[in-house]
């Protein structure tokens, strides 16, 4: 497996991981999946801004999963805390592969001078949640019903990560 930075060609794969998570997990709590060319602007933005945005590609170079993190607030004095989100094509789970994906964010926010990273993970998606404790990431404390997905209000646990 490789990780490297994300391009313009990666967005079809990265929309359809989006978009899978998006129509059957509470993992992103939209409804709308998104396009290509939705998925390209947003590589660019992010790249832009100054976020990395990392794939995960397999042994025949394939996309299987991708990280990235962007602003925690719009405020100036949030500028050394970045939210993240790592996600995996469904069919590599379990394979370590958001593991190497979060080691490799996590080595790019300390190049960077991200003080602290956060995650908002769905209160019972407790693989997530395992794997960023793994990570040595803390419980910050669980937002309650804040959201909504299929029908049933969400819980939002918060992790943190102090980097430096």
């Amino acid at each position: 497996m490789n990780i490297r930075d994300a391009e313009a060609r990666d967005a079809e794969a990265i929309a359809a991981i989006y978009n899978h998570a998006v129509e059957h997990t509470t993992a992103i709590w939209n409804d709308v999946t998104v396009s290509v060319d939705n998925r390209i602007k947003w590589i660019t933005d992010r790249q832009e801004a100054g976020f990395p945005v990392l794939v995960a590609e397999g042994d025949e170079g394939q996309v299987i999963g991708y990280a990235s993190y962007g602003p925690w607030r719009a405020f100036d004095g949030y500028r050394h805390t970045a939210e993240h989100s790592v996600y995996v094509r469904e069919t590599a789970h379990g394979y370590g592969i958001g593991r190497k994906l979060m080691k490799a964010l996590i080595a790019e926010a300390k190049t960077r001078g991200i003080h602290v990273l956060v995650a908002g993970i769905e209160a019972e998606n407790t693989a997530s949640i395992l794997l960023h404790e793994k990570m040595g990431f803390v419980d910050a404390g669980t937002l309650h019903e804040v959201g909504t997905k299929f029908g049933r209000w969400l819980d939002l646990t918060f992790m943190e990560l102090r980097i430096d």
